[in-house]
């Protein structure tokens, strides 16, 4: 049986400012904006569809951001999930789910098909004991532990018709999935689909596309790994940079693949974090926003 095929594709870079940990690109289908965060520097970025970059510093670590329906941002920090003004830059603290737990910080989220917001946590512990979760937070500030005894929850993403979850564990190197309720949030008993060696990549963050493919960041081997609804390795995107995070779809007919990248010395030098676009064979799946 023949390997998945490997691909180069034609990529640039967006930003020429370095980032440490860039994680959580989201395209915003209203304004043409890229949205995305630089987990350490602590700060959420937004490139404007004319070029220009906006840059909003958070007070502590940030794990990722959602677009809400009303136009502000949610952003998950160390410290909480926070609604950010964008024409403002201020915050308001909606909840703390994660209640300030030690060795334990926000991480990978997005907004599900029932309009609330998934976040999970990094086990911050070295070495990591297993306390990381998945919280699923409501637009009124209730959340709920939905699952735990994770090391870092990562790779959040729903099939098109929204009755599926998919979910990684990036310490641990498995992709799982889930039966998904749209309509109340519900979800199924975990199916794992795969699990990973570093040297195919390390599962961190992901994105589903319109043909029910879920596009995984390898993060440990410079590669954006596409699978199929069984788990299986049907694509290699090699990156010209060696620590991809998070792979997102847009553009007007989504069909530009945004990526960002944390600094790595894999490839024999230092490489700072950064945001690359390359042209999709494939629409993507469009992201929700919280109803909030």
């Amino acid at each position: 049986m023949s390997g998945p095929a490997i691909i180069t594709p034609e990529t640039r870079r967006l930003i020429d400012t370095p980032m440490k940990v860039g994680e959580s690109p989201t395209w915003d289908d209203g304004t043409g904006d890229l949205w995305f965060v630089d987990i350490l520097a602590p700060a959420a970025m937004c490139l404007r569809s004319g070029g220009r970059i906006d840059r909003y510093d958070m007070p502590a670590a940030i794990g990722c951001l959602a677009l809400c329906e009303s136009g502000d941002v949610a952003v998950a920090l160390q410290s909480g999930v926070h609604i950010l003004d964008p024409k403002t830059g201020s915050l308001k603290l909606l909840c703390d789910p994660d209640s300030g737990r030690p060795d334990s910080r926000l991480n990978d989220g997005k907004v599900g098909p029932d309009g609330h917001f998934w976040v999970g946590t990094r086990d911050e512990a070295v070495p990591q004991t297993g306390n990381a979760r998945l919280y699923r937070v409501s637009p009124d500030g209730t959340f709920s532990c939905v699952a735990d005894g994770l090391k870092t929850s990562n790779g959040l993403a729903w099939s098109p018709d929204g009755r599926r979850m998919y979910h990684s564990d990036s310490t641990w190197q498995f992709l799982q999935a889930f039966d998904f309720d749209p309509a109340t949030g519900a979800i199924g008993e975990a199916l794992k689909l795969r699990d990973f060696t570093s040297e195919e990549g390390r599962p961190d963050g992901g994105a589903t596309d319109a043909e029910c493919f879920y596009w995984s960041a390898g993060v440990s081997a410079g590669c954006l790994n596409r699978l199929s609804p069984e788990g299986e390795i049907i694509e290699i995107y090699k990156l010209p940079v060696s620590a991809p995070t998070m792979p997102c779809f847009g553009g007007p007919d989504l069909k530009t693949l945004y990526v960002t990248s944390l600094e790595s010395d894999r490839s024999g030098r230092l490489q700072a974090g950064t945001l690359l676009a390359f042209e999709a064979p494939v629409a993507g799946t469009p992201v929700h926003r919280f109803a909030l």
